[in-house]
């Protein structure tokens, strides 16, 4: 965008919160563009030229200088004081634009000379060298744009800064047929809402339409007038669901074949679409990106999953009702499509308020979740874009890479081969039983505090194997050095941010500290990460491995047993009579008892202060262990138990049938009732018998769906065709048949039901139902998981009844 200067002062020195970044080739040179969000608006920042830059070890630069001499490359190699994690000196390449980047690139790879660090974006380098983590002090020149008289500040210098923003946000929600052609879009926020649909608004029905409503007459007037509202409403983040991957990819089909320049951006700018890497054009299925320059858009999926929220449905009506207590207007999922043509043509209002609905829910989901806050703390600590989706290795990079080059080293490459797998979390045999007073002792953060106390890291790696003598051993041959690190000290910062957080009662910081200190160890453990190697994350779960096996033997050499284990997790069974009272009483004495073993233990072996603390979690006055299904063994991973809490015992399950998803209702509400009364010692025979008449007598058939997740799209299912593919084959054959969308192609949820020919999708279901299957597989695994542990089994019950006949 050309600036046309009316005036040029150096302004004062502002602070924001950075909302967008890119780059802005202009006369053969790099700028980059930030967009601020400070407390008088918007605003539009220039740095100065920016150079590309990647390293060459120095035995390599002649050859390198001569081949890029040779293609015509203009860049410029300066040997630099780096070294490479084998200690070779270092040149580092600087280039003017992207367009040389690659072209050096190709060069060298010819040749096979090997680069480093030259997949690091230019704006993440240029933020994260200078420690600017989203909110910055930023101060240059302001020049005028008489074009659209806009301000922007040029020539401008970044540094950290701690600005705390108040954000505008703006839901954002359309509806179309179902082949794309549009048919409204719905804006709401705090303070504002409104609908635009194509349509005169003259039907009877409409003559009383609210004042929210406004008519248009065509999609391309639809879409003018949304630029317009958006413009008018000016906010910093758009969010939706699915707002990215389908809104914003469709509205920026429409716009292309209605020739209307999609113009939302700040600055008066357009917004634009990306497809993602690997891409075959606009109809790809991956995750693709909107542009959109002064302006954040944030999925509400994808934020959800970042903040670890877990769903078996990540539908909105799913989500809004678990969070929520309430959905959408239009309430059969399958038909909704001829829902929303039906009132299209014949009560636009309707649809209107549905639409509107759905942007209302869409800001509460994010208002109850704390989304905003979260994605803005997590910016705050890693520097990562608000709408980034995971980006743990990208968030490690931003930390770690400065400190690293401060320390006179590059970052080595990603493992070409995607690295060796380390060993997992520690899972101990478990010991089945139905047991009586069990203690769970977890260690608060594990594989933090093992990287705290141990000094694992990078750096500390190579510094530590140059020195083996004076350093702390590891795993698979690794040593860190006592001294020479920065992982520790960051998350020791993250872990006191962290318990303040706690005591101020911020959980959205709390959450987001907690999240990125446990990315650590995955990340060092991905082949994903430059700074990957097998011996650094070895060197974090074989030594959790060790604490937790160390941990067993100290809490039986107390008189106790442990009946299981699991990466972080010990779990004790009091053998005796005990009170509640008493039984805290000794979880507390046991927690005590393994910490100050562990900080003598840890002084006397390898001279560490310890960072490991055990902490009594959990009390259950009845526990199941069980078996693997159809074996002796015990299984990992699952258990249920009664577990005491301040409001009275709460029924606890994990693993198992009442907390997954491909179970029926059928099967867990069975499982909660029979385990809570054999937990509270009643007669299970009565019970168990009457589930089985009422399945079998039709009383239950809402409770025998499944829902099941298509993982793939169905054309792939070839070999192995299971049951929820049949049944999403036959759906949308009828589908088909029927004129209506075909709904699972490209995966997706499906609800069948199991029927005497097999599988059938719910909506579309023909033949009687297989209620055998139902006793056989759903009712009897889940009661010969605990029936066992009181003399009975599933076949001894029923049989009984069939004895009567």
């Amino acid at each position: 965008m050309p600036l046309a200067q009316s005036q040029s002062h150096t302004n004062a020195v502002q602070e924001g919160f950075i909302l967008t970044r890119q780059q802005i080739e202009r006369n053969h040179q790099t700028l980059l563009e930030f967009w601020f969000k400070t407390d008088s608006g918007a605003q539009r920042v220039l740095t100065p030229a920016q150079q590309f830059v990647l390293f060459i070890t120095q035995a390599d630069a002649a050859q390198a200088e001569k081949v890029l001499q040779h293609e015509g490359i203009r860049s410029e190699i300066k040997p630099i004081d780096l070294k490479t994690f084998q200690h070779e000196s270092v040149c580092a390449i600087y280039l003017n634009s992207n367009q040389q980047l690659f072209a050096v690139r190709d060069a060298l790879t010819k040749i096979d000379i090997l680069y480093f660090e030259d997949d690091i974006r230019l704006a993440d380098r240029y933020l994260m060298e200078r420690f600017v983590y989203a909110s910055a002090q930023f101060t240059g020149t302001e020049q005028l744009n008489r074009k659209n008289n806009s301000h922007t500040l040029v020539n401008a210098k970044l540094k950290p800064g701690h600005y705390h923003p108040n954000f505008s946000v703006l839901s954002l929600d359309i509806e179309c047929s179902e082949y794309g052609d549009l048919y409204s879009v719905g804006l709401a926020a705090d303070d504002y809402q409104c609908v635009i649909m194509i349509g005169d608004g003259t039907q009877t029905e409409n003559s009383n339409a609210p004042d929210w409503l406004k008519w248009v007459n065509n999609e391309a007037d639809l879409l003018r007038a949304m630029v317009a509202e958006i413009n008018q409403y000016d906010p910093d983040i758009i969010v939706g669901w699915s707002v990215v991957n389908f809104d914003f990819r469709l509205l920026v089909k429409r716009a292309e074949k209605q020739n209307i320049a999609l113009k939302i951006g700040r600055g008066n700018t357009q917004a634009r679409w990306r497809e993602p890497k690997g891409s075959k054009g606009n109809d790809g299925d991956g995750q693709g990106f909107i542009v959109i320059p002064g302006r954040v858009v944030i999925d509400g999926i994808d934020a959800l999953k970042t903040a670890t929220y877990h769903f078996d449905s990540f539908s909105l009506e799913s989500v809004s009702q678990e969070l929520l207590g309430k959905g959408k207007k239009i309430e059969n999922v399958h038909d909704r499509m001829e829902h929303i043509n039906h009132d299209f043509k014949h009560n636009k209002i309707k649809l209107a308020e549905y639409n509107l609905q759905d942007c209302v829910l869409v800001l509460e989901i994010f208002e109850h979740t704390k989304l905003i806050e979260f994605l803005i703390l997590r910016s705050q600590l890693t520097g990562l874009e608000l709408d980034r989706i995971g980006g743990s290795v990208a968030a490690f990079t931003n930390l770690y890479l400065p400190k690293l080059h401060r320390a006179g080293y590059i970052a080595p490459n990603r493992p070409p081969d995607g690295g060796l797998a380390s060993p997992g979390g520690y899972v101990m045999d478990s010991r089945p039983g139905l047991y009586k007073h069990v203690l769970v002792l977890d260690f608060k953060s594990l594989y933090p505090s093992i990287i705290r106390t141990f000094k694992i890291d990078p750096l500390g790696l190579i510094e530590g194997l140059a020195n083996p003598d004076a350093s702390i051993p590891g795993f698979k041959g690794a040593m860190f050095d006592r001294e020479k690190h920065f992982l520790p000290d960051i998350i020791t910062s993250l872990w006191q941010q962290r318990d303040q957080a706690k005591k101020d009662k911020d959980a959205a910081r709390s959450q987001a500290i907690k999240i990125l200190m446990n990315s650590f160890y995955g990340v060092l453990g991905s082949g994903g990460c430059r700074f990957y190697d097998t011996r650094l994350a070895s060197s974090i779960t074989m030594r959790g491995h060790s604490i937790m096996q160390t941990t067993a033997k100290w809490i039986e050499a107390q008189g106790h047993q442990v009946i299981y284990g699991d990466t972080d997790s010990t779990f004790v069974w009091l053998d005796g009579d005990y009170t509640v009272e008493s039984a805290y009483e000794v979880g507390s004495k046991l927690a005590e008892h393994i910490n100050q073993r562990w900080h003598e233990t840890l002084r006397t072996e390898f001279d560490l202060d310890c960072h490991l603390e055990i902490e009594f979690e959990t009390y259950f006055s009845q526990f199941l262990m069980p078996t693997i299904r159809g074996a002796e063994t015990g299984s990992k991973k699952r258990y249920a138990g009664l577990k005491a809490t301040k409001n009275g015992e709460e029924l606890v399950f994990k693993g198992l049938e009442t907390v997954r998803s491909d179970w029926t209702e059928l099967a867990k509400e069975f499982q909660q009732q029979l385990y809570g009364m054999i937990f509270n010692g009643d007669s299970v025979s009565d019970y168990i018998l009457n589930i089985v008449n009422q399945t079998r007598n039709g009383e239950l058939d809402d409770k025998l769906v499944y829902k099941k997740r298509l993982r793939q799209p169905l054309d792939l299912y070839v070999k192995n065709v299971p049951p929820h593919v049949k049944a999403a084959r036959l759906a949308d054959a009828k589908n088909k048949e029927l004129g209506r969308p075909l709904q699972y192609q490209n995966k997706g949820w499906i609800s069948y039901v199991f029927t005497v020919n097999g599988a059938e999708p719910e909506e579309y279901r023909t033949s009687p139902i297989d209620y055998d299957h139902y006793v056989e597989k759903q009712l009897a695994p889940v009661a010969d998981a605990i029936l066992p542990f009181i003399g009975l089994s599933f076949d001894k019950v029923t049989s009984l009844q069939m004895g009567l006949f």
